[in-house]
């Protein structure tokens, strides 16, 4: 899969490098990425996630058996 997260669904955004003298080209804004591991306990087994920083502090607050019955899963 690409650089998207499996929570929430977040990708890279296209913008524009500006120079100092106003010239303007294309760039991509990449999200923050991680590959993490989680424990599920209901199912006694392990899940890999690709998930972005922001996926990750929701996880650590709800919990993920929470993040991922809430459906969130891209």
């Amino acid at each position: 899969m690409s650089r998207v997260c499996q929570i929430t669904g977040k990708k890279a955004m296209v913008g524009n490098n500006v120079s100092h003298s106003n010239k303007k080209t294309k760039r991509k804004f990449n999200i923050n990425l991680i590959k993490k591991k989680f424990f599920l306990a209901e199912e006694n087994r392990w899940v890999t996630l690709k998930v972005s920083a922001s996926a990750l502090r929701t996880i650590n607050k709800k919990g993920i058996s929470a993040v991922l019955k809430d459906g969130k899963l891209k």
